[in-house]
């Protein structure tokens, strides 16, 4: 008598493009994983090939800081950034779930509700309205439109294609890579050759706090950009087959990615920062690339979409993660109009509020991340046999929380912004926007303290959540 083992499933999904993603929250299945590494690098190189890092290195001159100091800067703020990305993307290949998801682990089921209302749902929306005004400005100094039709035009776009959602996403942004790096190497090339060039350290700078100070806060700007990023970088590693070698060179491709655009672009920023003669990013775009204006403002364009595709994607994610009775592509739908709707209003100002938004919401975010991580590396959230304690309602609040809380009241103080500056910060300039680093260190602190401690809140027997975790899983 023989025996034949069970068949195989066959994926819903698959490798197919043309397949609208039928996963939401949901953990994905060892059927379901296909694809290889090396599509992280051209995910994270596209997303991040955009105009609001080149903005964060306008900033330079007006810190004071010299050529050398604002390179240094750079690339330490994306380094550190970069790390970060690489390591939260990895955990994504193990665990199979967005990372909004993993945060249930530490947070608690409904522990997680706050962080994720605030932190993704208000940070898709929000890097969607700042991507789609830069975008619809570059449109609308390319042709005679009016702002809000190439808004519109953009939020069309990026609907459609967050629709279809994983597959098309990375088989679009692996195509956006390669022209956008044409783009922007021509930017790039056209800048210098117009007149943007390095320059000396300014203490009579309007935004001058001193040399230490300032260099700090230059490179807290593009290590907050990467941590905004942070929250949403499992979502597109999750379906990569879980093995080790998958999963160091996740993280390898995930870094180099995003270190390199990064810096480039953020040193780029601050070369053109030193030659604009208006504080209008775009019109300032326009001023310097001259005869280039045209390949330069649809670098904008494009950029817009390639990191819009996450950020629309990626909220949809954390509303089902709230559960909100929406479908994910209903989720996408509603933070594309939401998107739109703020960008009327954002238009003009886009830089101050663009500022203000960025350190707001890395200052939630950067505790939210520390937790996560030290869940998954010291609170052995690796394990895949717990995985089901994502979808476990009965865990209500965990001590996970409580140490992202501490993070983000105890940095309050410290917190740096033309909207609020809290009186640590008011008192000592010269120290530098600390918020982050504050807020990081505190909640991992509270979380080593708590994390041996009985889960704070449960209640009841354990109850799914109704989405589905395999028994492939609990391997």
């Amino acid at each position: 008598m023989t025996h034949e083992s069970a068949p195989t499933p066959q994926p819903a999904y698959g490798e197919s493009v043309t397949t609208v993603e039928p996963f939401g929250v949901d953990h994905i299945p060892d059927s379901e994983r296909h694809g290889k590494p090396s599509s992280q690098f051209f995910v994270w190189f596209a997303a991040n090939l955009n105009f609001p890092i080149m903005m964060l290195g306008f900033n330079a001159i007006a810190l004071g800081l010299s050529f050398t100091a604002a390179v240094t800067a750079v690339a330490a703020g994306a380094l550190a950034g970069s790390l970060l990305m690489a390591t939260m993307s990895r955990m994504g290949v193990r665990l199979g779930v967005p990372q909004q998801i993993q945060a249930r682990g530490p947070l608690g089921f409904l522990g997680n509700f706050i962080p994720v209302a605030y932190i993704n749902v208000f940070a898709g929306v929000g890097w969607a309205s700042v991507t789609v005004i830069l975008g619809g400005k570059a449109i609308a100094e390319l042709l005679p439109v009016p702002f809000w039709v190439g808004s519109l035009l953009l939020t069309l776009v990026q609907l459609v294609v967050a629709i279809y959602g994983y597959n098309m996403i990375h088989y679009l942004e692996r195509i956006l890579a390669f022209v956008l790096l044409a783009l922007f190497l021509l930017i790039t090339a056209v800048a210098l050759a117009r007149g943007a060039g390095t320059f000396h350290a300014d203490a009579t700078a309007d935004g001058y706090i001193g040399g230490w100070g300032g260099w700090i806060t230059f490179a807290g700007a593009f290590f907050a950009f990467l941590v905004a990023w942070s929250p949403f970088a499992s979502d597109y590693s999750r379906y990569l087959p879980d093995t080790k070698r998958s999963g160091k060179l996740t993280a390898l491709f995930t870094g180099l990615g995003t270190f390199i655009t990064v810096f480039w672009l953020g040193v780029v920023g601050a070369l053109l920062g030193n030659s604009a003669t208006t504080s209008d990013s775009i019109a300032a775009l326009h001023q310097l690339t001259g005869p280039f204006a045209v390949p330069a403002l649809a670098a904008v364009i494009l950029s817009a979409l390639s990191q819009n595709f996450l950020n629309v994607y990626g909220g949809a994610i954390s509303l089902q993660t709230l559960r909100v009775p929406l479908t994910r592509p209903q989720g996408v739908a509603l933070i594309c109009v939401l998107g739109f709707l703020i960008s009327l209003w954002g238009e003009t100002g886009i830089e101050a509020k663009f500022e203000v938004f960025l350190s707001l919401t890395a200052y939630f975010i950067a505790p939210f991340a520390a937790v996560l991580l030290l869940d998954y590396y010291v609170g052995g959230r690796s394990d895949r046999s717990r995985i089901g304690e994502l979808y476990d309602r009965s865990r209500v609040v965990g001590w996970g929380f409580v140490a992202w809380a501490a993070g983000v009241l105890l940095s309050v103080p410290f917190w740096h912004s033309a909207l609020y500056t809290g009186p640590i910060a008011a008192a000592h300039p010269e120290w530098g926007s600390l918020g982050n680093y504050v807020a990081a260190a505190v909640a991992a602190i509270a979380y080593l303290a708590t994390r041996r401690l009985p889960y704070l809140w449960v209640r009841g027997s354990a109850r799914r959540t109704g989405d589905e975790v395999p028994a492939t899983s609990k391997s």
